[in-house]
């Protein structure tokens, strides 16, 4: 037998009642006010308004019959979420403290393990590892599907709640396990946290007169960073030929990757943004001079782990003619997110346009096509993951035509063998970045494709400053 009571409410409780369904009302009226929707007509701004009626009716529910109190600023917080979660992986809610950590990452200085997250199937995903940190150094890959975090599941958790659970203080430990695609391995790491670096250039001589640049990340000092790499390179002979290393970069910041495309191609158009509304329709030119000469050759080495801001870079260089591509097709992640401060101290981390290259050419899901492809070390087997692969991504331009082709296909692309998407690797006992240069060239097939390359003065500058009418590569 089922009964029903009319719950005695304090005035505390039905004054909390009234608050929300007021402010939501005030939302609802704001919304009108600023004109959203209005795009769309007013069945658009009707069936906003609808909605916000039923949320109201949900908030007051929940405060009036709920067994116990619930916390307000909680039901917030989760229905926002709920909201940024039925869009792009990449666009989601940020507590106060959250948008605190978000600032300080974005920054460069933090603690942590060094790996980039996103969500494939509901399933917390790394991106890429960073290198030089314990994520990268305890041999995490690109395509690791973590299951647990200190033995805490991580089904339905939000990027945001597990990289709150992976930082703490500098010295302590955290476990993550994790499932390799392909491989059918479940892994553990025992992860030690530590101060995740600030430095995202590091570069060497590879031989006399070529040099080589690893980009990490974009940040605030990136371009800066490239650029007196570049001019330190050059100090004893002038560089004859460049090797710049995007292999694993996740991104960063819009603005570097546009200076350091311009230390390269001059004042020219890098990027172009195109969203729902015209101010998010843009071109993004460099402003400086390049300072590296138009006759030295670059090969710029790109992998799975390549994203967003490298993929912006590695793009423009392409479509100008002024850099090889080598190695293997990028992740794709080519959309914009703004960050928007809310009143409270929270933020929203919103998708707001798509990026396209010089030429036009789409980054979303598509990625960048290297011009000459070298399979990326990998164990046997393995599953790469992409921007495609990830729940809700935004379509590229080409996936649906892609998707009628793989369904009349018996594999897809990425698991076709010609596309070199998997490799048999040896198991390396350090990272590559620790060996020497010569025991690297035994291992990095990539790297010793790209010095092979400039040393036998292969790769060839078709760079005049503009968008080449087709991408082929500048190989002799």
């Amino acid at each position: 037998m089922f009964h029903t009571f009319q719950p005695v409410r304090t005035l505390r409780s039905l004054r909390s009642v009234k608050w929300l369904v007021s402010s939501l009302a005030v939302t609802v009226l704001s919304l009108a006010v600023l004109g959203v929707g209005t795009a769309r007509g007013a069945a658009s701004d009707f069936k906003i308004y609808e909605g916000f009626k039923t949320l109201a009716r949900v908030f007051y529910e929940i405060n009036v019959r709920f067994v116990e109190e619930p916390d307000s600023t909680e039901m917030v917080h989760g229905a926002v979420r709920g909201m940024l979660n039925t869009l792009d992986p990449h666009s989601s809610y940020m507590t106060p403290e959250e948008m605190a950590e978000f600032q300080q990452e974005a920054s460069g200085s933090f603690t942590g393990v060094g790996m980039e997250l996103s969500s494939k199937d509901s399933v917390l995903t790394v991106v890429a590892p960073i290198d030089d940190t314990p994520a990268a150094r305890a041999g995490v890959l690109s395509g690791d599907q973590i299951t647990t975090i200190d033995d805490k599941s991580t089904k339905d958790m939000t990027i945001m709640e597990a990289v709150k659970l992976i930082r703490g203080p500098k010295g302590t430990k955290v476990t993550i396990e994790v499932y390799r695609p392909g491989t059918k391995k479940t892994l553990t790491f025992p992860l030690m946290r530590d101060f995740i670096p600030l430095r995202s250039v590091r570069s060497e001589e590879l031989s006399p007169g070529i040099g080589y640049i690893h980009i990490s990340n974009f940040q605030g000092d990136t371009s800066s960073e490239v650029e007196k790499a570049i001019s330190n390179l050059g100090t004893s002979k002038p560089l004859e030929g460049l090797v710049l290393d995007l292999r694993n970069d996740p991104g960063g910041l819009l603005d570097q990757s546009i200076k350091v495309s311009g230390l390269f191609i001059g004042p020219l158009m890098v990027v172009e943004t195109r969203g729902r509304v015209d101010e998010q329709n843009m071109g993004y030119s460099a402003d400086d001079e390049a300072i590296l000469p138009y006759k030295c050759p670059i090969v710029v080495l790109v992998n799975e782990g390549s994203a967003s801001a490298s993929e912006i870079v590695a793009g423009a260089l392409q479509d100008y003619g002024r850099a090889l591509i080598v190695g293997a097709r990028t992740f794709g992640k080519g959309s914009v997110q703004s960050v928007v401060r809310l009143p409270d101290g929270s933020g929203l981390r919103l998708t707001t346009a798509r990026f396209f290259t010089p030429s036009g050419r789409s980054i979303q899901s598509d990625g960048i096509e290297p011009d000459i492809l070298v399979p990326s070390l990998l164990p046997a087997k393995f599953k790469v993951t992409r921007e495609v692969d990830l729940d809700r991504h935004l379509l590229g331009v080409n996936e649906p035509l892609k998707k009628e082709q793989d369904k009349s296909s018996p594999a897809s692309e990425d698991e076709a063998p010609a596309e070199g998407e998997e490799a048999d690797g040896p198991v390396l006992d350090k990272p590559l970045y620790e060996m020497t240069l010569t025991e690297r060239l035994e291992i990095d097939k990539q790297l010793a494709r790209a010095l092979e390359l400039l040393q036998n003065g292969r790769v060839k500058s078709r760079f005049t400053g503009v968008v080449l009418d087709s991408i082929h590569p500048v190989v002799s």
